[in-house]
């Protein structure tokens, strides 16, 4: 830990050759994000077919109607007709636009080539995007298109992944797409599932941000003013653990550099959230970060070296028992909030009308 990091590709200015000889390379490598796909490419021929054939018959058609509507003189409806068109001609020009622009979205290819360079300068790899990495946290593994996004990994040493993460949930007009800031960090001991909910990034009625709501029976108040940053999950009967693991000088770390993201242990892993993604290629960003590893994460390696769990009662097995692995799932105060509301709209005339019977 306490690495030496230079910040020189993020900071000085990059000559405009360098990049392209970077956007060339990457292409003639394969880089499977540095082209766009036959598929997107076919798809986007198809929306200019069905949008380009919109637009001749649309405008044909009103053309039509305005040279009919202007031959006795000039007719306020010819003019209409022949204003129309070209207005509508414009808008799906946008809308074109709109979508090629939106399939080329977060293509910055000088950004990209900052961040290659500090990766190699810092013993790190570079990938602007990673379809469905394989963690254990509480934000990944929901929705479908996941995938990780202008991070950087440790290319030796302790494996570390700092980057952004992307995914979708819900179908036609109510997908939605969900973006988060994230640092992976591996840890040697396999540990109970606990997560410090941040207060300072909930939402409405204190309620989580993050996608995952946990049973409140799992709350574990800590001393001194460290509830006033974090809410403390912990399985039950692990409450021990918790505080075998967050003692008073890593409380004081994690409210000093991590009080506005969420942190999460599950299995051998520390996981830092961000409700918002991360500026890709900012010097301040990452200087944050590494210092968060450099404090919060070399000071939880060396409090949890020697953990084991009470109910395995072993070291060399490196387990934790199953009803420790994973927090249990409670109800958001959204969800609780929503299901009362309908049980009052629905049950009240319900319940008025079974009354009714028995008043007459």
């Amino acid at each position: 830990m306490n690495r030496v990091v230079d910040y020189s590709a993020l900071v000085y200015p990059v000559p405009k050759e360098q990049v392209d000889a970077y956007k060339a390379a990457s292409k003639a490598a394969g880089k499977p994000w540095a082209v766009v796909s036959a598929g997107t490419i076919i798809g986007l021929v198809l929306v200019g077919i069905i949008f380009g054939a919109m637009i001749l018959g649309f405008a044909g058609s009103m053309v039509g109607i305005s040279v009919v509507s202007m031959q006795d003189g000039l007719n306020p409806v010819g003019v209409i007709g022949s204003i129309f068109p070209a207005l509508f001609i414009g808008l799906l020009v946008v809308a074109i636009i709109a979508i090629v622009r939106g399939v080329l979205k977060g293509r910055n290819w000088e950004t990209w080539f900052r961040l290659e360079t500090f990766a190699k300068a810092n013993g790190m790899i570079f990938s602007p995007v990673d379809d469905n990495p394989q963690y254990p946290g509480a934000i990944f593994n929901q929705g479908d298109s996941r995938k990780a996004l202008n991070h950087l990994r440790s290319a030796t040493d302790r494996y570390l992944d700092i980057g952004n993460y992307q995914y979708s949930t819900g179908s036609g007009k109510n997908r939605s797409t969900h973006n988060w800031g994230f640092m992976a960090l591996h840890l040697d001991r396999r540990l109970p599932n606990m997560v410090l909910d941040s207060k300072a990034n909930n939402g409405l009625f204190g309620g989580t941000n993050l996608p995952a709501y946990f049973d409140k029976k799992q709350i574990l108040s800590l001393e001194g003013n460290f509830n006033e940053y974090f809410t403390l999950y912990c399985p039950r009967e692990y409450e021990r653990d918790a505080l075998y693991v967050f003692t008073p000088d890593l409380m004081a770390l994690l409210i000093d550099n991590a009080a506005p993201f969420d942190v999460e242990i599950v299995d051998d892993w520390m996981f830092v959230y961000s409700a918002t993604p991360f500026p890709s290629a900012h010097p301040g960003v990452y200087q944050r970060l590494f210092q968060i590893v450099d404090t919060v994460g070399a000071k939880t390696l060396a409090q949890t070296d020697r953990y084991v769990d009470e109910k395995v009662g072993s070291f060399a097995a490196n387990f934790v028992a199953p009803q420790g692995q994973r927090l249990k799932r409670g109800w958001s105060v959204g969800a609780v909030i929503t299901i009362a509301a309908f049980l009052l709209i629905w049950g009240l005339p319900q319940l008025i009308g079974f009354f009714s019977v028995f008043a007459r």
